[in-house]
């Protein structure tokens, strides 16, 4: 059993100082749609070949999101892009009465919208390199050619789609979205397809090409509906590409957030943002920069010696 990886790691501690910067970036093929960024990077550091992460908010959410995730995970060595997507982000609630949640759930998605949130990804990757140049300061120790994609509930479902995920047009046509420069993502609160309709999982999730670590937990309900967590089982079990799959013991929706929304206090929060804080980085280094201790902590007990009774874990790994 491999626990050297994690040996000294510590959840609370941030090894590198990290900054932030912002700026948003317009499309002009899309009738000049704006699309707000916010990067996490290291500084004072002698580390090179920073792999780039990005980060997909759910609905209604923000580039502000997921904070406590990215800061952590940009100390040790990486480049986190958080990318608003206009029409499903925060503007969809602000300014207007009554509690953001009820507003989100009465507000209704056009297909179109979603599509458009789907194309600022590779919008996103074709200008980063030249904003990075216009950005040294998080460009200087960047690695483009080494790309992740991750994300919250709709993020995850636009994680999934970069990852090969089909999904239908307003006429019911499957797309094929897939973003090839992505090299690996991490689903936090999958996205089923439930919402979409009489579809079949087996059109739409096993097209999925790349390596995904799902994660739920067992409180993960949709806060849109009354299912369950299991219904973002669904993506792991109906793919066939190396895969990780972690259940938070009585997870809920908001833990990977880094906020509540509706949901009260958890004396679980704590737990549950120091296993995704840690395993986020284990999936991360083994996947994005080849550490082959990260991978055997994952795949060789060591992760599981270290959950404990706080949450389940499994993994699909390619044949030798």
């Amino acid at each position: 059993m491999t626990m050297f990886w994690a040996e000294g790691l510590d959840p609370d501690h941030e090894p590198h100082k990290v900054m932030i910067a912002r700026d948003e970036l317009i499309d002009e093929a899309r009738g000049n749609r704006p699309v707000k960024i916010k990067a996490y990077y290291p500084v004072n550091h002698t580390m090179t070949n920073l792999p780039v992460i990005v980060w997909s908010h759910g609905l209604g959410g923000s580039a502000d999101g997921a904070a406590f995730l990215s800061r952590f995970v940009a100390a040790h060595g990486y480049v986190m892009v958080h990318v608003q997507h206009l029409g499903t982000d925060s503007s969809i609630w602000e300014g207007k009465p009554g509690h953001p949640w009820d507003v989100i759930r009465a507000t209704h998605i056009t297909r179109e919208t979603t599509l458009n949130r789907y194309a600022d990804i590779p919008f996103v990757l074709n200008q980063l390199p030249r904003w990075m140049e216009e950005n040294p300061e998080v460009g200087l120790h960047a690695d483009l050619s080494t790309l992740g994609m991750s994300g919250h509930s709709f993020g995850a479902l636009t994680t999934q789609v970069m990852a090969g995920m089909r999904f239908p047009d307003a006429k019911g046509n499957l797309l094929d979205l897939k973003e090839p420069r992505f090299k690996a993502g991490i689903l936090y609160s999958p996205g089923s397809i439930e919402h979409l309709g009489d579809m079949d999982p087996k059109e739409v999730y096993p097209s999925i090409s790349i390596p995904l670590f799902h994660m739920t937990g067992t409180e993960d309900g949709s806060p849109l509906s009354d299912l369950g967590y299991e219904m973002r089982l669904t993506v792991y079990e109906n793919t066939s590409t190396e895969k990780h799959l972690l259940v938070l013991k009585d997870g809920d929706h908001m833990v990977f957030a880094g906020s509540r929304g509706k949901l009260g206090h958890t004396s679980n929060r704590k737990t549950h943002e120091a296993i995704i804080k840690i395993t986020s980085l284990a999936y991360w280094d083994a996947y994005l920069k080849g550490n082959k201790a990260a991978q055997e902590w994952l795949t060789e007990g060591g992760l599981k010696a270290y959950l404990g009774d706080n949450a389940t874990y499994e993994s699909q790994m390619k044949a030798a």
